[in-house]
């Protein structure tokens, strides 16, 4: 077992985008971090990303034999997990109407089911030492809906639930669980967005721009301290204003 002061994160979908972001601010906070992707190449820029202070690991999140073998590995390694974050997130966008089983069950799995399987399996080492920060990407798609969402907004409406309920479960044991929905942001999900239809979300976000992947590693950063203790069952929305809750 490898002894350290430093606080354990491990966060999911860290190759890319946010993610890489996230992992960059708290490694640089002095938090021992470990980040997942699905391939070899993400693992690469991950550990690149860390350099001495933390690693990365290849993982599927929809395989729970995997997740539950890698969790146990970190926890037998390190003695402990004290931050989760939940950031792995993907998108299939359709109509309805146009929509099929599989970009609908594919967006489920593993934006919420995912979420689940993970946070259960790492709430169980948490639970032995009375202590723990879990934070989930929400979206505020989740809050409003989205058209051509359908999938993808269930997902994040249904994460802003499970973290109720989680919050609710996990107090007593000093954990607190929260979620963060960015608005838009630069970064892999929105980069590919008509200019048409760029313009017309900036019409409707009053500060005029989309967010930075720093506005939401660095909120991730606070609600991960002690400053955010007594901080729980949260959605945090970070959109310039586009919706207020």
């Amino acid at each position: 077992m490898i002894s350290t002061n430093k606080k354990i994160a491990i966060v999911t979908g860290a190759n890319r985008g946010i993610g890489k972001t996230i992992i960059k601010k708290l490694s640089s906070k002095n938090i021992f971090v470990i980040g997942t992707s699905r391939s070899i190449q993400g693992k690469n820029i991950i550990n690149k990303q860390l350099k001495n202070n933390g690693f990365g690991i290849i993982l599927n999140i929809n395989d729970t034999f995997k997740v539950s073998q890698n969790i146990k590995n970190i926890y037998t390694e390190f003695g402990k997990i004290d931050i989760l974050i939940n950031n792995a997130a993907i998108n299939h966008d359709q109509l309805l109407i146009n929509m099929n089983y599989k970009n609908w069950n594919n967006v489920l799995e593993t934006n919420l089911t995912s979420v689940f399987y993970i946070s259960q399996q790492v709430i169980k080492y948490m639970m032995k030492k009375k202590y723990g920060r879990i934070i989930t990407l929400g979206s505020i798609s989740g809050s409003i809906g989205n058209i051509g969402q359908i999938n993808y907004a269930t997902t994040k409406s249904g994460i802003i639930g499970f973290n109720k309920t989680l919050a609710l479960e996990v107090a007593k044991y000093g954990i607190t669980s929260n979620v963060i929905a960015p608005g838009f942001i630069d970064s892999g999900m929105t980069k590919n967005i008509h200019q048409k239809k760029k313009k017309k979300y900036l019409l409707s976000i009053p500060m005029g721009k989309f967010g930075k992947a720093n506005d939401i590693a660095a909120a991730i950063l606070f609600l991960s301290s002690e400053e955010a203790s007594y901080i729980t069952g949260q959605t945090l929305h970070i959109n310039g204003g586009m919706y207020m809750n």
